[in-house]
């Protein structure tokens, strides 16, 4: 059974989009709201953050957006999270590899929209595994992954192994690329304009056995 419609819009800004088609979350890229000075928007002489979250209560649904903050000179990559009207909050790339312009996060960005949690994992992050595994661990129903473009064919190659070993359905924005990973392991890709997936947002447990030396000072035999 299916849960929530996801639809990925491509290479479009918030302020340029009047509707969206029927869907429960909406994901754009880092052209959704381009450069964000946190300073221009609270003296008012930007709204890009309340126009996301107008998007979302015109349409009805979360509006999740990638873009680069700016606070006193330092630099972010960050995607945005509103929901039916209201800004949920703002959510950092936590790594910054070797000698980028940026400046790291902290902490994982975990949302309700449309009664459903969805965990964000922001460019860098897709290469560091345990962050995924926290998200699912954590209860997420499905992650949305953002990626300013597609440089190499890892990332589709890194949601599908993540979906199937963690069992959380992975939906990325790479530019102008949109993907859709399920936990069998089966992808979906389009180049279109807007693209809608279909996510079961049910979550699925094994029950797991294992055993391991040490730890224990109370054996009376060996087992």
């Amino acid at each position: 059974m299916y849960g929530m419609i996801f639809c990925v819009v491509a290479d479009n800004a918030v302020k340029d989009v009047k509707d969206l088609p029927d869907c429960d979350v909406a994901l754009f890229g880092f052209k959704g709201l381009g450069d964000v000075d946190y300073e221009s928007e609270l003296k008012g002489l930007t709204d890009k953050f309340e126009d996301a979250a107008r998007l979302s209560k015109k349409s009805g649904c979360g509006v999740l957006c990638g873009c680069k903050t700016k606070s006193r000179g330092v630099l972010r990559k960050s995607v945005s999270v509103a929901d039916k009207g209201k800004l949920l909050g703002i959510s950092d790339m936590n790594h910054v590899i070797d000698t980028e312009d940026y400046k790291s996060g902290a902490g994982l960005g975990v949302y309700s929209v449309g009664g459903y949690k969805i965990g964000l994992c922001i460019e860098n992050d897709l290469m560091f595994p345990d962050g995924i595994k926290a998200l699912s661990l954590c209860g997420c129903n499905a992650i949305a992954v953002f990626m300013e473009e597609l440089k190499n064919p890892i990332p589709p190659l890194l949601i599908r192994a993540y979906s199937y070993l963690y069992g959380i359905p992975i939906i990325m924005c790479a530019g102008s690329m949109a993907y859709f990973s399920e936990i069998s392991g089966e992808i979906a890709s389009s180049s279109q304009p807007y693209t809608l997936f279909e996510v079961d947002t049910g979550n699925r447990y094994h029950v797991i056995t294992t055993r391991t030396r040490g730890a224990y000072s109370d054996y009376s035999e060996d087992y």
